[in-house]
């Protein structure tokens, strides 16, 4: 019998309930912090709550899980029959989730595997999937991780915020490189690159900027087999129209994602947010 191989990860691969009782993976939430108040991400906030708290300048701020918490997910794959655990994260330069993690796996009581994908939302999403199928098809854990790596590492994604003011509040992005952004009230195109976000060119209108963006989906994806996924906060038309034009545009498009971020991601890029993953087959 091939070894069974549970899957974790955490609340901002922001995957679909019903891919998640697919494939059975489990997911430990960050949480949300709005004023003095704290929230699970997934179950007790939405994204437009915390648009809503941004706009009205309350003070948002997130944290990581507890190794508790991620010590609980591990005995609950075990005792449901996992031989070995592969535990899929966000960027560590994003959060100390991954950190938490490891601190977890060293009491697990299988082997626990913990990755840092250097991604986030649908980019963290779909890797976490081609780990889920790799497990499915009784792939031992190495070639689990294997799975996972591959895909993370195909996977790029591109984004457009309003502002990086909150990009520059969180700690997410550099002073520096936030005040070039905002000079000359020009509008800012970023990519993930390294499991860090970068500058990577300014526009002069929202609506240039949303188009440069459509350009270099379609270039990256080329005639690639590849999943999308376009994410937005609080600017559903602007990521329905992308969403149809990427569809008539994108010869090799696959599976199409389109939803709104959770509320970490969310209060760190602000109202506005407009992004796409590309992730090939």
């Amino acid at each position: 019998m091939s070894p069974l191989v549970a899957i974790v990860t955490d609340s901002t691969a922001y995957l679909a309930l019903e891919a998640l009782t697919r494939h059975g993976i489990s997911v430990v939430p960050l949480t949300v912090v709005i004023g003095d108040e704290a929230f699970e991400e997934g179950t007790e906030i939405s994204a437009p709550a915390v648009a809503r708290a941004l706009q009205r300048r309350h003070p948002v701020t997130t944290s990581r899980p507890s190794p508790a918490e991620f010590a609980a997910a591990y005995q609950a794959a075990a005792a449901a029959g996992a031989d070995s655990i592969v535990s899929l994260h966000l960027s560590a330069d994003f959060s100390g989730t991954y950190d938490a993690a490891l601190v977890a796996a060293k009491e697990a009581p299988v082997p626990v595997r913990v990755v840092d994908t250097g991604m986030v939302a649908m980019a963290l999403g779909f890797t976490v999937l081609a780990a889920a199928r790799a497990a499915e098809a009784g792939c031992p854990a190495d070639e689990v991780v294997a799975a996972a790596e591959k895909r993370a590492a195909d996977t790029s994604a591109y984004f457009y915020v309003d502002t990086l003011d909150y990009l520059r509040r969180g700690g997410r992005i550099g002073a520096a490189q936030a005040l070039f952004g905002s000079a000359l009230a020009v509008k800012p195109l970023l990519r993930l690159a390294d499991g860090r976000i970068e500058l990577m060119e300014k526009v002069r209108t929202a609506s240039k900027a949303i188009s440069r963006l459509e350009e270099i989906v379609v270039g990256q994806a080329g005639t690639r087999r590849v999943d999308l996924a376009v994410h937005h906060l609080a600017a559903g038309e602007r990521a329905a129209v992308l969403a149809d034009k990427l569809r008539d545009r994108v010869p090799g498009l696959g599976e199409l994602v389109v939803s709104e971020v959770g509320a970490v991601i969310g209060a760190h890029a602000g109202p506005g947010l407009l992004g796409v993953v590309i992730s090939p087959h």
